[in-house]
């Protein structure tokens, strides 16, 4: 009689991995939902934004820094607002302060509910800030040095 030894599996692999064909429309269907700060950061520092950037935060979080072009559309203020301040036919893409907030999420959910392209910025506004790009305030327009955990030294991009 031969013993079977049972094979550790690791958490990563408990579950398995989807098939090819199922992970691929899971990951489009995510990308057609979320974009990232770097893209977002690229598409308007080279002038091809063909969407509108909306924060979603309270004013005093507003004036103390958003994204230079932004719109102003609190979430709660979506709803009553966000006819008179977005073009309907214009993508919108949605942020709120950060990963640890779904104020974006329950935005980018009013104005799909309202007809609205959207998708939803990952990392909020504290992504944007981690990575060095500029924010504009009452005050004016600043910039802080890069979080190295979150930007890459010394180079434009993460490459990916």
């Amino acid at each position: 009689m031969t013993a079977t030894v049972a094979r550790a599996v690791s958490p990563v692999l408990a579950v398995p991995p989807a098939d090819p064909a199922a992970a691929a429309a899971y990951f489009a269907a995510r990308l057609a939902f979320h974009t990232d700060v770097a893209d977002v950061h690229a598409a308007l520092a080279t002038g091809r934004a063909d969407f509108t950037v909306v924060d979603s935060r309270s004013t005093a979080a507003w004036d103390q820094g958003h994204v230079p072009g932004a719109v102003h559309l609190p979430t709660a203020d979506v709803p009553r607002l966000a006819a008179g301040l977005l073009d309907p036919a214009v993508p919108v893409v949605v942020y709120c302060w950060g990963p640890g907030c779904d104020g974006a999420t329950r935005a980018a959910l009013a104005l799909a509910l309202l007809g609205y392209r959207v998708k939803e910025m990952l990392g909020g506004i504290e992504y944007w800030i981690r990575e060095g790009y500029e924010v504009e305030t009452r005050e004016g327009r600043s910039v802080r040095e890069p979080d190295p955990l979150t930007a890459p030294a010394g180079a434009a991009d993460c490459g990916c």
